[in-house]
């Protein structure tokens, strides 16, 4: 499923007269501003909601356990809208619909002074709506912040905290889907499958060269960057490959790495330097930024492929051209860029030993579903004031 189409197509919300020029930020994927101003919040909660384990990720959300309400007394949920290019998929708000009332942005900016009373969480879908300081302003009895994802690098967390809102992601149920991509595109550069298909397919193809060879996964050495629950996941698909398999983390596992023979490298040079194959599964932090540089690179062995599937800002991306183009590294693959898509005019996108995808690493049927699931299940807690089972803590 692709993601987001060119941002030059988006285009403004209509606004009604003496409305603020809200509407096009909270549209467009910006990082929002920064600031501390701190606001108390009191809202009167008449109805309450269960939630208890089960699915999306151990969890599962259960219909409300009392009398159905009118939706007039569900509390309401800011979404950025619904359908279209950039709006929640209809039937992830048909879910949110049986525990909120649904406001799109449009209708908040047609009717701020009435919808902001009844607020009480904000769904991000995709990194919409923009979350920042004009609109927490505007949200007196906002108290949640359910982020579909676990990427939160697009939330200033230390900003939403001042003003009393709590945010959350969805870890559990990105987890498989985002190992399956890693896997995907490790098979996918080492057996060159891209320049394959377009070589099957051209009509200039006369015969198959048999000096046209990729390299083997199996039994190859695996460098994990980042042991978290996707990187684990990661790890135990490896181990089905026969894989060797490094990983570098801040704190050794050696939980996970005893279930999966995994070898801890205290250093990630040692890891760099070993690894056929570097697979980047970090979040992205101040201290991660641009994590994989020149220097980086340049410990890789020459016939190494990097792969990334966390965040584009993780790797110095004129250090990552310069390396395949000068042929410092044998090839890459990633989900993910910086930014997002690409300027079509990028050198990345002219280089024929790279393979990129455009964030697709969550974009399955069942992991849409189940990131709304367990963001609702999220949401709901924070509501009913119950253990938040995956809140996202500013550092």
């Amino acid at each position: 499923m692709l993601r987001s189409k060119a941002f030059s197509l988006l285009k403004p919300i209509p606004l009604m007269s003496g409305q603020s020029n809200l509407a096009y930020k909270f549209i467009r994927p910006a990082i929002a501003s920064h600031g501390h101003c701190c606001h108390r919040r009191s809202v009167d909660y008449r109805q309450r909601y269960k939630t208890h384990p089960g699915s999306a990720g151990g969890r599962t959300i259960s219909a409300p356990q009392t009398k159905v309400m009118a939706e007039e007394e569900l509390p309401g949920v800011l979404i950025l809208d619904i359908g279209g290019t950039h709006g929640v998929l209809e039937n992830l708000a048909a879910l949110l619909k049986k525990h909120f009332r649904l406001i799109t942005m449009k209708e908040f900016l047609q009717n701020k002074k009435e919808m902001s009373k009844k607020i009480q969480a904000v769904f991000v879908f995709e990194c919409r709506p923009i979350i920042d300081r004009e609109l927490l302003e505007s949200l007196p009895n906002l108290k949640v912040i359910g982020n579909s994802g676990v990427g939160v690098d697009h939330l200033d967390l230390k900003m939403i905290s001042s003003f009393g809102v709590k945010v959350t992601n969805t870890p559990h149920a990105v987890a498989d889907s985002t190992a399956d991509i890693g896997m995907a595109l490790m098979l996918a550069s080492a057996r060159r499958l891209v320049e394959g298909c377009q070589i099957a397919v051209s009509p200039d193809t006369k015969y198959f060269a048999v000096d046209w060879l990729g390299v083997e996964v199996t039994r190859a050495t695996l460098g994990i960057i980042g042991m978290g629950s996707i990187g684990y996941r990661v790890a135990q698909r490896a181990r089905a490959f026969d894989m060797r398999i490094l990983y570098h983390n801040r704190n050794r596992r050696k939980e996970e790495e005893e279930a999966v023979g995994a070898h801890y490298c205290e250093k990630m040079e040692d890891l760099l330097q070993q690894s056929d194959f570097v697979m980047v599964v970090v979040s992205l932090t101040p201290e991660t930024h641009k994590l994989i540089g020149k220097k980086e690179l340049g410990l890789m062995k020459p016939t190494a492929t990097l792969i990334n599937i966390s965040r584009g800002a993780v790797i110095d991306q004129d250090a990552l051209v310069e390396a395949l183009q000068s042929k410092v590294i044998r090839a890459a693959a990633l989900d993910v860029t910086y930014p997002e898509p690409l300027p079509r005019d990028h050198p990345l996108l002219k280089l024929n030993n790279i393979i990129i995808t455009p964030h697709i690493g969550t974009a399955t049927v069942q992991a849409i579903r189940m990131m709304a699931e367990e963001a609702i299940t999220n949401m709901l807690a924070v509501l009913n004031g119950q253990p938040i089972p995956s809140e996202v803590f500013p550092k």
